[in-house]
């Protein structure tokens, strides 16, 4: 990995990229892409990652938005690149697999000629190390800047809340086109010097299943879409496979308690839930490497020597177990980003004096345990409550009927909103106003009777983000347009 980076990070040098330049890839999981991205920080480039599953517009978006100077892919990916002259500062692409256009250069081809010795561009804690765009799930994507010391402080999360040892086998499934795939499942377990499991096949549940086993897996982290997926295939796969598993971890949005239960009857061990941006990393977690009170749904506390607050709409922390919005002093937080890559206004709408307001909203209980309340456009407000949509679709989770929820606020002439669930059925179950007024009742009978939904839609999917987050906002501007029109 040394010499094929130092070999790569010479190719670099010969194409003029030089400290500062971007270059991004396009890429599943395999060692090309590891190659790649130490070889631009060897140089003092910036990486630009870009997830798999993006289409034309996004990868287009990005890549022109970055000014990203050299991109890394495969023939397949390469395949849903827009026209060169769509993206008018890409000069140079490399393909894994050998070049499939005249302008291509084959990587492995172009890095075999160049030496294995390498002299290191120098660079600071505060230069810019990478520009991770944020998942979109409140509107455009947003360039967040990571200086190089966010590598230096991984330690307290991976130490701390995943609970790495230096003697685990580490299998994180997260895509690296995103924060937590690219930092915590790849480049973090490899400064612990731990081994990793990298695939870079699609996703099923029975494939997870199978590399634990193989590999022997002690610790393992995936999206909640990931978990809920592997438990809804059943115990009856689980038992098919003999797992050696001790640690799993789960961040990018909430883990409903019901799949945290589900696990912990099945395989033996508990999910731990974390809390972080793309902004910022990780924030909040459940400790594996802590003697720590596992609450299902809660985030868990902060990370150590980080000061998270919750702040009303006047910036004053609210009281024990009131909403506010989540916050972090930014003197505390080693790794907080510089900003939004060119669009200073953003940045200054997210840092207010010393605090960076993350969007989201949550409680504190009188034990110090965060619990996500959703984003704060997602925020239904009925009646005068305050309602978070997390509570209603995790009690629509545990109904054996519903295998997807999304909760939102539809306009309503008397009370300001009421609550609409949008669910996706479990196959064996069809829509049916018998089902809809059960799955209502269902919710008002085990949470706060003005938080049950008033009306359930059954779909066929959600909208979510290529990172598998819900966008509420698409499914609550649905209904404000049918509420005009009407």
């Amino acid at each position: 990995m040394r010499d094929w980076s130092n070999q790569m990070a010479n190719v670099f040098r010969k194409l003029g990229v030089k400290k500062g330049d971007r270059v991004c890839a396009l890429m599943p999981k395999n060692p090309a892409l590891v190659v790649y991205i130490l070889a631009a920080w060897k140089v003092g480039a910036v990486y630009v990652p870009l997830f798999t599953a993006f289409g034309p517009q996004a990868i287009e978006y990005r890549i022109n938005h970055s000014e990203a100077k050299v991109l890394l892919t495969n023939k397949e990916q390469r395949a849903k690149l827009p026209p060169r002259d769509n993206m008018p500062t890409l000069e140079y692409i490399f393909v894994i697999d050998g070049p499939s256009h005249d302008q291509d250069q084959p990587f492995w081809e172009a890095l075999s000629k160049e030496s294995t010795e390498h002299s290191i561009e120098e660079t600071t804690v505060d230069d810019l190390l990478a520009i991770q765009y944020t998942s979109g799930s409140t509107g455009m994507p947003k360039g967040a800047m990571w200086p190089h010391n966010v590598l230096i402080n991984i330690y307290p999360y991976m130490r701390y809340a995943i609970g790495l040892r230096d003697d685990d086998v580490f299998f994180g499934g997260a895509d690296p086109g995103w924060a937590y795939g690219l930092v915590f499942c790849t480049f973090a377990p490899m400064a612990f010097g731990v081994p990793i499991v990298f695939y870079e096949g699609p996703f099923k549940p029975e494939t997870c299943y199978s590399l634990m086993e193989k590999y022997r897996v002690t610790n393992f982290a995936y999206a909640p879409t990931a978990y809920r997926a592997m438990a809804a295939a059943g115990a009856d796969v689980i038992r098919r496979y003999q797992l050696n598993v001790r640690a799993m971890s789960s961040a990018g949005e909430p883990l409903n308690p019901e799949v945290i239960r589900f696990f912990q009857e099945h395989v033996g061990v508990t999910i731990h839930d974390h809390y972080g941006l793309s902004e910022t990393l990780m924030l909040i977690g459940n400790f594996n490497a802590a003697e720590m009170e596992i609450r299902p749904g809660s985030m868990g506390w902060p990370l150590p020597g980080f000061d998270v607050a919750l702040l009303d709409e006047n910036g004053t922390p609210v009281a024990d177990g009131e909403v506010g919005q989540i916050a972090f002093n930014t003197d505390s937080i080693p790794n907080v980003f510089k900003g939004y890559w060119k669009d200073p206004e953003k940045t200054a709408e997210r840092l207010v004096g010393k605090w960076f307001l993350t969007g989201d909203l949550a409680t504190k209980d009188e034990d110090g345990y965060f619990w996500f309340q959703g984003r704060a456009d997602d925020i239904i407000s009925s009646a005068g409550y305050r309602i978070g949509p997390f509570e209603i679709e995790s009690c629509l989770l545990e109904h054996p009927a519903v295998v997807e929820a999304a909760a939102v606020g539809k306009p309503d002439p008397v009370k300001g909103e009421i609550v609409k669930a949008f669910v996706v059925l479990r196959e064996g179950f069809a829509p049916s106003d018998e089902l809809a007024d059960e799955l209502s009742l269902f919710v008002k009978t085990r949470l706060s009777k003005h938080e049950y939904p008033r009306e359930v839609e059954f779909v066929v999917e959600l909208p979510k983000t290529p990172s598998g987050k819900i966008q509420r906002f698409i499914l609550r501007n649905q209904e404000r347009e049918k509420c005009i029109k009407a």
